[in-house]
């Protein structure tokens, strides 16, 4: 015991001495002390009552009995959901037997997340600053197969050594994850896992993904877009002929796609983090998670509700044949030959590659110069030169762009 706390004994002790010779009174006692008349008063009835023959040392504060305190009951029902799914919080956790026991008065988030921490089934994480937030917010009130996104959730070596190149999609709305799966990250490997989903759940109005995906580059360029004329590429092209609109999200700005890596590294951890031996046990872990994640896991954007409850197939078909482009009247429409060029004014223009063998729409402005199209995507101009001048693949921007500078000088500068 610390010396200065074997003092105040010891003072205490003094005290109801000095009280027993009858030579002071209690308030004379508490100014030589210097102590409340109401302690000494504590102190002699202690020593009084004689159960606690240390009367003189203090007694603990902490509650006796608790009567809200969670029932062992539930606490075990929180510990193995824990153990069940070892990613889930306070917040699921409480969602999932809210769901399965509705009728079980179950304890708050914190008092879950207390319950877990005496568990020992949670680590401390360090808060870090978040970054300051920049751009667009994108639109929470959009319906189901209005924007789906995609990507490829970064490649890497399964046990065998191989290499793995999982392509994701999900609704924006609802957050189902429509598709993961091992694809080649090439144009025709996009396409045909695309042509697979399509058929399955039919058409979204747009796609939004990252114009340059790095994982595609060793093969033959992004399959989603290009710095060619209007940010088209080969699959894009086959988009707008289904009527699906391509986005594409500014390079380097993953927030511009936040809901869907949000989704990958939820992921990654939980499919990726000891990759499986071959490409099958791979495919099964996410098949396995995908069953999981939009039946079962509750999210918090839906109110703590699985992605499935707000998600179901696109109404929009996949057709069975794909018609050409349809260009107003006032369009000549050329085809582009398999070098992606056209004839214009006795001239071979080139246009891009992506568009080989399709055709084309030009159209002339005020200025003289022809507007050229394919389908609902503006590509670039041809100027009075037979120059075409290609136009960037449409974003949106971070910031507006800036007012044009006026000439302020006069005729005599």
């Amino acid at each position: 015991m610390p010396f200065q706390e074997t003092c105040a004994l010891a003072e205490r002790i003094a005290v109801l001495k000095d009280y027993d010779t009858g030579v002071f009174t209690v308030a004379e006692l508490a100014r030589r002390y210097g102590v409340s008349r109401e302690t000494i008063y504590v102190w002699k009835r202690r020593r009084a009552e004689g159960s606690d023959k240390r009367w003189f040392e203090d007694l603990s504060h902490a509650a006796q009995t608790c009567p809200h305190a969670t029932s062992p009951e539930a606490t075990a029902a929180v510990i193995a959901l824990r153990e069940r799914f070892p990613h889930f919080g306070p917040k699921k956790i409480r969602a999932w037997l809210l769901r399965e026991q509705p009728h079980v008065a179950w304890p708050a988030c914190s008092t879950m997340g207390d319950i877990l921490k005496r568990a020992g089934l949670v680590e401390a994480v360090r808060r870090e600053h978040r970054p300051i937030a920049q751009g667009e917010i994108a639109p929470a009130d959009l319906a189901a197969n209005t924007e789906w996104a995609t990507d490829f959730k970064g490649w890497f070596r399964i046990g065998n050594g191989r290499r793995c190149d999982p392509l994701t999609v999900t609704d924006t709305a609802s957050r189902y994850l429509i598709a993961t799966r091992i694809v080649e990250p090439t144009t025709l490997g996009v396409k045909q896992a695309f042509e697979r989903i399509f058929d399955c759940y039919g058409l979204p109005d747009r796609v939004r993904s990252d114009v340059m995906l790095k994982a595609c580059l060793r093969h033959d360029g992004s399959p989603f877009g290009s710095t060619g004329a209007g940010g088209l590429s080969r699959l894009s092209v086959w988009f707008l002929k289904l009527g699906i609109e391509p986005c594409h999200i500014r390079p380097g700005s993953p927030q511009k796609n936040g809901r869907h890596e949000r989704m990958h590294r939820t992921m990654k951890a939980q499919t990726t983090a000891t990759p499986a031996a071959t490409m099958a046990e791979q495919q099964a872990r996410f098949d396995t998670f995908r069953a999981h994640y939009n039946r079962e896991r509750p999210h918090e954007a839906l109110d703590q509700t699985p992605p499935a409850s707000h998600w179901q197939p696109s109404f929009r078909a996949m057709p069975v044949r794909i018609h050409e482009p349809w260009y107003d009247a006032d369009h000549e429409v050329r085809r582009a030959n398999h070098k992606g060029c056209i004839k214009w004014r006795g001239e071979h223009i080139f246009i891009g590659e992506a568009l080989a063998r399709e055709t084309i729409g030009i159209t002339e402005i005020e200025d003289g110069r022809h507007l050229v199209r394919f389908c609902s995507r503006d590509l670039g101009v041809i100027d009075r030169d037979f120059r075409f001048h290609r136009f960037a693949p449409p974003r949106p921007r971070l910031h507006s762009a800036p007012e044009p500078k006026r000439d302020t000088r006069t005729n005599g500068e």
